[in-house]
């Protein structure tokens, strides 16, 4: 089975900034494509930013475009979520998610359904 375990979360002032990273491991990772969601208290879960197998392509909501950027290192099998100018509404859980891409193949990066592996989530807590 394909684990995920993320990190790097925390209290931040607003404004401020983090990094977090998911660690990939029982798979292959090069041939995922990887994506962060979250899921703050009270709201569903949502799409934050996603990148192809490849690092070539990336998608982001457009409530984050700008603040957040998405990178991964398929030596390390790792995908890191850059979070800048940090908002108290961003304040929520923060997961990981993969799924095997298909070359040749049309995804939709921004839905939950395609993801098929999951990380337990890391916390993000932003002051006001």
């Amino acid at each position: 089975q394909v684990q995920l375990v993320e990190s790097g979360g925390g209290l931040v002032q607003a404004g401020g900034s983090l990094r977090l990273s998911c660690a990939a491991s029982g798979g292959t990772f090069s041939s995922y494509a990887m994506g962060w969601f979250r899921q703050a208290p009270g709201k569903e879960r949502e799409f934050v930013v996603a990148i192809s197998w490849s690092g070539d392509n990336t998608y982001n909501a457009d409530s984050v475009k700008g603040r957040f950027t998405i990178s991964r290192d398929n030596a390390k099998n790792t995908v890191y979520l850059q979070l800048n100018s940090l908002k108290p509404e961003d304040t929520a859980v923060y997961y990981c998610a993969g799924f095997h891409q298909r070359s040749g193949s049309y995804y939709d990066y921004n839905e939950i359904y395609e993801y098929d592996y999951w990380g337990q989530g890391t916390q993000v807590t932003v002051s006001s």
